[in-house]
């Protein structure tokens, strides 16, 4: 055993704060790397993939036709069109309704994929990684398919209403970017958070774990919404996303289960 790992096993020194989140960061790459959790990008990027074609096929021209008569009654809209086409530019309506129309559907199957993610891949994600960095880690959680899948389902929904619901706030320039980031921070955090841990951790390790580390959460659910801005790491970001919360959840439970001893 390493002096590293040693280190990162006594409580007395083990990382807090941000140098514990950029440590999960680090450990996540290093185990994205290898072929089993490269393989395992596959699932979640296709149930994305297919969704989106499907969403785009069933959904695309009536939610257009039906964007495109909601904008005929907004004044501010009509007035910046008919300003772009008379000096010759061309009419805002046209882009506006695609990137909307793009907006509400390509979200809807990246939250597909991330459930996948959570529910599917995480549980390939932590007995690959116990093995490896956290042995002798007891599992000692409850009906983790029931608390994963409801959890998956509650959060799920919880985005898709409050993501359409804030979508007319894009209008205002900031929160365009904003609020995105905000979505899927609440849903990488909130999602994740639970599922790296439920087959560990008891119900009452999850508060406490939760309560103690609740701003280190946020931000690692913050740094992935900020990297998901970018589309081609939409290819890695669900797997990659569940290594980073199982990295740190597990630290974060191997710990407090140390501490507890040492408190007895």
């Amino acid at each position: 055993m390493s002096e590293s790992e040693i280190v990162s096993r006594d409580p007395r020194h083990a990382p807090t704060g941000v140098e514990a989140v950029i440590v999960a960061f680090k450990r996540a790459f290093l185990t994205q790397c290898h072929p089993k959790m490269l393989g395992a990008l596959l699932l979640p990027f296709v149930v994305a993939l297919l969704g989106a074609i499907i969403l785009l096929w069933a959904f695309w021209s009536p939610l257009t036709n039906w964007l495109v008569a909601e904008t005929a009654n907004w004044d501010m809209v009509n007035y910046v069109d008919q300003w772009l086409v008379g000096i010759g530019l061309f009419s805002i309506k046209v882009y506006m309704v695609s990137i909307m129309a793009a907006g509400i559907l390509l979200p809807m199957s990246g939250i597909l994929g991330l459930i996948i993610a959570a529910v599917v891949v995480m549980p390939l994600v932590l007995k690959h990684i116990e093995k490896r960095e956290y042995i002798g880690l007891k599992r000692q959680g409850q009906m983790p398919t029931a608390v994963s899948g409801w959890n998956a389902i509650w959060v799920g929904l919880l985005f898709v209403v409050g993501w359409l619901l804030t979508m007319p706030l894009w209008l205002v320039p900031p929160l365009a970017v904003l609020l995105p980031i905000f979505w899927w921070a609440f849903a990488f955090t909130r999602m994740l958070s639970v599922d790296a841990i439920v087959e560990h951790a008891s119900s009452e390790e999850r508060r406490l774990i939760w309560k103690r580390h609740k701003r280190q959460l946020w931000l690692i659910g913050g740094v992935l919404a900020l990297i998901n801005l970018f589309p081609p790491a939409w290819l890695v970001l669900p797997v990659f996303s569940a290594l980073v919360f199982a990295h740190f959840s597990l630290e974060a439970l191997r710990q407090l289960r140390a501490q507890r001893v040492i408190d007895v």
